[in-house]
C-alpha cells in the first residue's frame, strides 16, 4: 500500500492522526475516502479488523510515546505531513511535546474535542449526548410527554465535531496556498452544533418556534412532518413541508383537497394526526412506499440498517454496500475525473511501521 499511486481530490496530502474513538478518526476516514494518505500514530499493534470501519484506507504506525525514540519518531512523520489530527483532551499532546508550538509552520493541527480547547468544563469528560444538552438542540427532541431523545450520535459528535473539524482543515489548507503557513483549527462539538441552528434560530427570532418539545414545524407535532405506523407495525415517514407537496399528500391518502388550506393552523395537527393515523394503519409499510412511489408526496418507508441498501434508489447509487461482510458507507460526495477509488479495507494496526518510517528516513530501534 505504501507504493500505491492514490486517485482523488485529496491524494496531495498526508495526514497524521493519532488514533483514538468517534469523530476525529471518522474525519481521517473520509479523507482517506477522498485519496489522502491518512496514517494513524496507534499504542499497540493488532491483527486487522474489517468491521473497524473508520481505519479503512489508512496506514498504520505503532510508535511508544512514553519514550524519547517514540516521540522523535512523532516528530519525524509530523514534519512530513500537511495535516494533524487528534482527538484528546487539551494539553496532552503538548505534555508529549507534540503540541502546535512544537510543530512546523506548514502543519494544519486539528484538534477534536466536545468543550473546546477553552472554557471551564474543557477539562472535563463528556460524549455526544452531553455536549448536544447544553446546545439547546437536544431539548427539542423527542415528544412532548417524555424525556428528551439522543439522535444516536449523529449531531454533535459527527454533525457538529466531524464535518467542522474537516471544514476547518480544508479552509486551512486553501489558506496555506495563499500564505504558505499553516493553522491550527480548535473543532468543538459545542461550537458546531449551534452554528448548524441557524434556521432554529431564525425561527425562534420570528416567534415560529417555540422551545415547548414536539409543538413545532420540524418537530413531530405537524402532521405533514413525522412518522406513522402502518398496519405491519413498521413505519412510514411523511415530510410534505411545502403546500404543493402537502396537496399531493391529502390527494394520495383519499382525503379532501380544501384541508390544504388549513395546512399550517396548529389548531387542526391533532385531529389531522388522528386521521393520518387512522390511514396509514390500514396498509402495510411497503404497500405505502408502492403506493406513493414516484410521487412529490415526500413519503418514505422507514428502513433498518440492513434494508437501507436493498431500497432501489440507495441500490442505484451503492451508497451503502457491504466489504468484506461489514455494511458500510461508499465513498461521499462524488467526483468526476480523478475520482477515488473505494478504500482498501482497515489494515492490521502497525502494519506499515517500518514502510512508513523508511519513507520519511526513520530507523526505530525496538527494544
Amino acid at each position: 500500500m505504501s507504493g500505491a499511486v492514490r486517485k482523488g481530490p485529496l491524494s496531495s496530502l498526508r495526514v497524521v492522526e493519532f488514533s483514538g474513538l468517534g469523530p476525529a478518526p471518522l474525519a481521517g476516514q473520509l479523507l482517506a475516502d477522498l485519496g489522502a494518505d491518512v496514517i494513524t500514530v496507534d499504542r499497540k499493534a493488532a491483527p486487522p479488523d474489517p468491521s473497524d470501519i473508520n481505519r479503512r484506507g489508512k496506514r498504520s504506525v505503532v510508535l511508544d510515546l512514553k519514550s524519547p525514540e517514540g516521540i522523535a519518531a512523532a516528530q519525524a512523520l509530523i514534519a512530513s505531513a500537511d495535516v494533524l489530527i487528534e482527538g484528546f483532551r487539551p494539553g496532552v499532546m503538548e505534555r508529549l511535546g507534540l503540541g502546535p508550538e512544537e510543530c512546523p509552520d506548514k502543519l494544519i493541527y486539528g484538534q477534536m474535542t466536545g468543550w473546546g480547547q477553552t472554557g471551564p468544563w474543557a477539562q472535563t469528560a463528556g460524549h455526544d449526548i452531553n455536549y448536544l444538552a447544553l446546545t439547546g438542540a437536544l431539548n427539542a427532541m423527542g415528544s412532548a410527554d417524555a424525556p428528551p431523545v439522543p439522535p444516536l450520535n449523529m449531531v454533535a459528535d459527527y454533525g457538529g465535531g466531524t464535518m467542522f473539524l474537516l471544514f476547518g482543515i480544508l479552509s486551512a489548507v486553501i489558506e496555506r496556498g495563499v500564505t504558505g503557513k499553516g493553522q491550527v483549527v480548535d473543532a468543538a462539538m459545542v461550537d458546531g452544533v449551534p452554528a448548524m441552528m441557524g434556521l432554529i434560530h431564525g425561527m425562534l427570532a420570528q416567534g415560529a418556534w417555540t422551545e415547548k418539545r414536539a409543538t413545532n414545524w420540524l418537530d413531530g407535532a405537524a402532521p405533514f412532518y413525522r412518522c406513522y405506523t402502518c398496519a405491519d407495525g413498521r413505519f412510514i415517514a411523511a415530510g410534505a413541508l411545502e403546500p404543493q407537496f402537502y396537496a399531493i399528500l391529502l390527494e394520495k391518502l383519499g382525503l379532501p383537497a380544501e384541508l390544504a388550506a388549513s395546512q399550517n393552523d396548529t389548531a387542526t395537527w391533532p385531529a389531522r394526526i388522528a386521521e393520518f393515523s387512522t390511514i396509514f394503519a390500514t396498509r402495510s409499510r411497503d404497500d405505502w412506499a408502492t403506493h406513493f412511489d414516484g410521487s412529490d408526496a415526500c413519503v418514505a418507508p422507514v428502513l433498518s440498517f440492513s434494508e437501507a441498501p436493498d431500497h432501489p434508489q440507495m441500490a442505484a447509487r451503492g451508497n451503502v454496500l457491504k466489504v468484506d461482510g461489514v455494511l458500510q458507507s461508499g465513498r461521499a460526495p462524488r467526483f468526476g475525473p480523478n475520482a477515488p477509488e473505494m478504500p482498501s479495507p482497515p489494515r492490521a494496526i502497525g502494519a506499515d511501521t517500518d514502510a512508513v518510517l523508511a519513507e520519511i528516513g526513520v530507523d526505530l530501534i525496538r527494544a
